[in-house]
Formats: structure tokens, sequence, C-alpha cells
């Protein structure tokens, strides 16, 4: 894949870059290993105010960010600025929070003399250079919510970006290098996918992360095993979104509709998989597909755009692939289901029911406004379909009774379970999944001890 920014609301190429050369990438790596040895043994306090002048810059720029976001990949306009907001309330949150997150432990006291010490410290110290393998659907928050907690860490990031949004990656350097980061603190590699491999194989490479699909999560993992280098994924999600009787169905169903055509409903927490009551079904159904009908798809440079077009025109191939096996496996369309005429990669929000086990969407992630609905006995059936994926990210439940609230919440399998409410992520909480929606946490203080050496420090009597 070429390292471009195409418009994907009209198919036009509108810059290409060539791909960093072997003495280049070597040169940078090796940047990144010398900056790390002395960035390591900075203060919290010098990282903080680094952080936070990143923060300045960034809401100092974030209408052109924005517009830089919706050129490269297609999110409208309102959803883009939102986001560069939201990158700059988690750095300034780690700038505030990281020396506590990661002050030294000190065990019990019994525990201590038990050991035959005089004291005994657990430290969190950095790890050294982290490649980032991130993915073009949020291309600022999802390297943002790996940068910001590494950087006030003290390690040193290395980002390999989506090649379809390089002027982001390029901007994401240039924004940490201005703010006044050490040269080396964060990099940005313009390779393919095909040179990651050797980059984590590296020595100078202590780990990575990767937030992208399924295959590439196995590569990366596969290599790091290999060379026993810790990692963190954030791969796929076909998060259920659960409606029981006492919902409030009205809101039920205005949530369900953002959380499915977020970003084009192109987010792996996206809602994806509607499954709702039967006492309810066809109540919700009527509120959902009349609200996915209503919403406006057109230029995501326009103030009143909901959804915009999908990323590129082989991620609108795919889409269409599942639906149309849908369709003619069984599946009723109650809305959308065919690409428009005209230029750009845009698809209708789509709605379809009577889901069956044999089905491709069924089993696989489908990214874009494509929802599928599935009617529910009781809470076990419920559960029994919401489980019933290979995925496990995220869950929403809406219901008013506290007991199938904590029902869902023990039973659901997924690295968050939200309760009448959209998934989101923040700064504050941990976020990841379980099943192939990968392993690891991002955010929180769980977050930023993905990549520190957890190191005891003991003191004889």
């Amino acid at each position: 894949m070429p390292i471009a920014t195409v418009n994907p609301a009209n198919g036009e190429t509108l810059r290409t870059y060539e791909a960093m050369g072997e003495e280049e990438l070597e040169r940078r790596l090796q940047l990144a290993e010398a900056t790390f040895r002395t960035y390591r043994t900075s203060t919290f306090a010098d990282r903080a105010r680094l952080l936070d002048r990143a923060a300045d810059l960034l809401e100092e720029d974030r209408q052109d960010v924005a517009r830089m976001m919706t050129t490269e990949m297609g999110k409208p306009l309102t959803q883009a600025r939102a986001e560069a907001a939201k990158c700059a309330r988690a750095m300034r949150w780690y700038a505030a929070h990281a020396e506590e997150l990661l002050a030294d432990e000190e065990p019990a006291e019994a525990d201590v003399r038990d050991s035959g010490a005089s004291r005994v410290r657990v430290r969190y110290r950095p790890l050294g250079p982290v490649l980032a393998v991130m993915p073009w659907n949020f291309p600022l928050w999802q390297v943002v919510r790996f940068a910001a907690p590494a950087l006030m860490a003290g390690n040193v990031g290395l980002l390999k970006h989506a090649s379809n949004v390089p002027q982001t990656a390029l901007y994401l350097e240039d924004l940490f290098h201005r703010a006044g980061f050490p040269e080396g603190c964060f990099q940005t590699l313009l390779i393919g996918s095909a040179r990651v491999d050797a980059v984590l194989r590296d020595e100078r490479v202590k780990a990575a992360t990767l937030t992208g699909s399924e295959p590439a999560g196995r590569a990366v993992a596969s290599t790091a095993g290999e060379m026993i280098k810790k990692t963190v994924l954030e791969l796929g999600g076909s998060d259920p979104f659960v409606v029981m009787p006492s919902a409030d169905l009205e809101r039920a169903a205005q949530v369900a509709v953002t959380a499915r055509v977020q970003n084009n409903g192109q987010s792996c927490i996206a809602a994806k998989r509607f499954i709702v009551h039967t006492d309810v079904y066809d109540a919700f159904t009527e509120r959902f597909v009349a609200g996915m009908r209503a919403l406006k798809v057109g230029d995501p440079m326009e103030e009143g755009t909901d959804v915009g077009p999908l990323s590129s025109e082989s991620g609108r191939e795919d889409l269409e692939e599942l639906v149309d096996d849908a369709r003619r496996a069984g599946a009723s369309v109650l809305c959308g289901g065919r690409r428009p005429d005209g230029d750009g990669w845009y698809y209708p929000p789509t709605v379809l029911a009577g889901i069956t086990r044999e089905m491709r969407i069924h089993r696989e992630e489908a990214f874009g406004p494509v929802a599928t609905l599935y009617r529910a006995a009781d809470v076990d059936e419920a559960v029994l379909i919401a489980n019933d994926t290979l995925f496990g990210l995220s869950a929403n439940v809406w219901t008013r009774d506290e007991g199938e609230a904590d029902r869902f919440a023990r039973d659901l399998e997924a690295g968050g379970v939200f309760v009448n409410g959209m998934t989101a992520s923040h700064p504050a909480f941990p976020f990841g999944g379980i099943k192939r929606s990968g392993y690891g946490r991002e955010l929180s203080g769980h977050g930023i001890r993905e990549f520190c050496n957890i190191t005891t420090v003991w003191h004889g009597a």
C-alpha cells in the first residue's frame, strides 16, 4: 500500500510520500536509543511541563488538525474536532497523574520483616524505545493514548502509522518536537507494513503496542513472542448492544444510532450487534431504523453531515460482501444495503434482521455503518447471543433492573460493560479486550504500567 493521502470523499490522491530508506531508519533507531538514556532520568515535573505544552499546541492547531484528519480518512469534521480536543485532555490527565500512578510502593511491614529486609520498595522504571503500530480510524487518538502515558513513564516512542494517514503521522512527530521534547523522544517511521517485523526484531526496540486488525496483531505478537518482547494488542470488536424491557427505549434507540455510526461506523468499540428482548423488539426496531434512515450521509467537511465516506474503496467492498452474503442467506434489509452512485467511498446506514450463525456478518466484524438485529427471549438468551463471537472488546446493556445489570456485568465476555450508555474510552479507566480483541490494557494506571519494568528493590537488615 503506498504511503499517501487519498481523499475518501472523492478518491483523489492529494499527496504521496517516499518510504524511509534503511539509512534513515537506522539513524532514527540510534537516536531513539541514545535519547532514552538521558530522557529516562528526567523528572515527572519536566515531562508534565512538556506534555502540557503539547496539549496547548494541539488545542491551538485543532481546526487545522481536524481538517487534515477528515481529508485523510473521511470522518465528519465535527467528530475530528472532538477527537483533537479529547487528545489534549488525555495529555493533561497523564501530565497531572503519572507521578502518582508510578509512585514507589511499600509492601506491608510484616512481609518486609518476613523477607529479612530492612526495607523493600516496588518501583516502576521505563523500558526504552516502544514501537507503536497504529490504525487510521482514530489517527490522532489511537497514538496519543499510547504516547502520553509512554512519554510520562520515561519511555520514547517510534510510530509506524497507517499508510493512508501520513500527514497526521508527521504532524504528531512535529507536535512533540515543538512542545520541547528532546529530539528522538517521539519519531514517526514512514515505512510500509512489511518492514515492521525487522524493526520489532531490532534489540534497541524493547516493546510494541498495536491497534488494528486481527492478522496484524497475530504478526506482531508472533514476532514479539519469538523475540521475548512485551506487547499490548487492541484488535477488532463486534460489540453487543443489549436492550431489555425495562430500558428507556427512546434513549436507547437514539444512543444505538450514534453507537453504530460513530466515525462512519469504523470503530472497534462501535456497537454492531443489537440484541433486543422480544417484548420490546418491534418498538425498539421501529425507532432504531427510523433513526438510521434519518442520518445525513455526505461531504464530511460539511457541518451537518452525520456519516461520511469509508476510508478506502477496499473497505467498502469488504462491507458490501458481508451485507450481500447476509442478504443471499435470507437476512432482511430494513434500510440501506446498496452503495450510492457518485464519487467517494460512501455506504448508507444499514440495518439487517433475521441474522443466523451461518452468515459471515454474524462471525466477522462489520467495519462500517451496518447494524445487525437479534431477538432474545430472556436474559439467558441475550447473554448467549452476546458471547457468541470470537471478539470481546466491550458491551452495552440497557436496563433499569439492577439485578439484570449485575448479571450482564458478571457474564458478558468483554473488557468493558457499559450500562445505559455508549462505550467510550477515558484516560482514567482501563481500556482493552479479551479473546480475539487482544490483550493488555491502555489508559489509566494499568495502561501506563504496561511498558514499565516493575522492579523490586530489596535492602538487607
